[in-house]
């Protein structure tokens, strides 16, 4: 953790939740607010997972305040597993904490293998209250695996050429029908070993692509 890095406990619904807040350096005002779900917890998934701290980082560049959990019985996050709903509710309580927290902020949802079950099942949730979020980046996508929640178009799907965790073909057969393309990192397995750099600078470029283009009216 660098010094932009803080810990901090809140109430879950089913007990102390335990997270990190990422704060954007050099003392700037975060832009927007980004929550990280971390990978399965039943794996060895936890907040301080190398892809979701890399997604936390191509966030605090953004200048984002970047919040993580660990989801139910991962560290000090007290509870049991509950399949995904728990860790959906869990992070829905996080997001209206971090919206207290930094009033009128957009906000992104990013996550990791099984976090992106908790980020896309999120956003729709978000969206039906007529609260949608800014944007949805998803690595590793647990298409084939979990029954993801149908996602918008602008989401920033990403995976690895040679997962074999959660294969790329049941990424495009998920991503396909809904319109949404998928970037792929060639040679990357799904821990993306040696290819972590990849997902941020593809995050960061790919987020400020789609900026620019909902400020360019020839473009929107």
């Amino acid at each position: 953790m660098n010094k932009n890095t803080k810990h901090f406990t809140m109430q879950g619904g089913a007990g102390l939740m335990e997270g990190l807040l990422d704060l954007p350096l050099d003392g700037k005002k975060p832009r927007g607010i980004a929550l990280v779900a971390h990978p399965h917890p039943l794996y060895g998934g936890t907040m301080e997972n190398k892809v979701a701290q890399t997604l936390a980082r191509a966030f605090v560049a953004l200048d984002y305040a970047v919040a993580r959990i660990n989801f139910r019985g991962v560290g000090q996050s007290e509870g049991e597993h509950d399949r995904g709903q728990g860790e959906t509710d869990d992070m829905e309580l996080l997001y209206r904490h971090m919206v207290e927290k930094f009033p009128d902020l957009p906000v992104a949802l990013a996550g990791f293998s099984f976090g992106t079950y908790v980020q896309s099942h999120l956003a729709q949730r978000l969206a039906a209250a007529g609260t949608p979020v800014e944007g949805l980046v998803l690595v590793g996508a647990a298409a084939g695996k979990w029954q993801m929640a149908d996602i918008p178009p602008h989401t920033i799907l990403i995976h690895g050429e040679n997962d074999d965790t959660i294969p790329m073909q049941a990424v495009f057969d998920w991503a396909r029908p809904q319109d949404v393309p998928v970037v792929v990192i060639p040679g990357a397995d799904h821990f993306f070993h040696r290819k972590l750099n990849h997902i941020k600078s593809w995050v960061i470029a790919l987020w400020l692509g789609r900026a620019q283009q909902k400020d360019d009216p020839e473009e929107a």
